[in-house]
């Protein structure tokens, strides 16, 4: 599998990602992490402008997408814990990938490689992705609150 950035061309089939995520989402017992229309196209396009998304394919089809960035973070500002350091870091948001695939553990595992701390949050009730964050060593750290007043599980991994 390859990491690159995102492009134009990759627009439908990120948002069919995205689609399918949140379905699965709704199915798995947690529905409101994403709404129904987040991630949207404004989303995509405003990460592409930031140079900030990210996709993950194979044999040139995508499997995953995914939002990398170096923090501050504002939302990890103020956490209800404490992050394992104060160090410079780099944060993944807005991850799915194609059922089945392992892309999204992959997308993980190649952000890990870009910076020797990294954060990332999700919902309680995401349990896939808190057991790959578990399976990949990030450890649990408190909680932080999005920008839309929701809480989410904070996490921090550090090589």
């Amino acid at each position: 599998m390859r990491i690159r950035h995102a492009n134009k061309q990759d627009i439908p089939r990120i948002l069919r990602i995205y689609a399918a995520a949140r379905d699965f989402m709704h199915r798995s017992g947690n529905p409101t992490q994403w709404p129904d229309d987040y991630p949207g196209h404004a989303d995509v396009a405003a990460d592409m402008r930031h140079s900030s998304l990210y996709v993950c394919e194979m044999n040139e089809e995508v499997l995953a997408v995914f939002f990398f960035a170096m923090g501050p973070d504002p939302t990890y500002a103020h956490i209800d814990g404490s992050w394992l350091n104060d160090e410079p870091y780099g944060v993944v948001h807005r991850i799915a990938a194609q059922q089945g695939s392992g892309a999204g553990r992959t997308c993980i595992e190649w952000a890990c490689a870009q910076v020797p701390n990294l954060r990332i949050d999700t919902h309680e009730h995401n349990a896939p992705m808190r057991h790959v964050l578990n399976k990949l060593g990030f450890a649990e750290c408190g909680t932080i609150i999005c920008e839309d007043g929701t809480p989410r599980v904070a996490y921090h991994y550090v090589r």
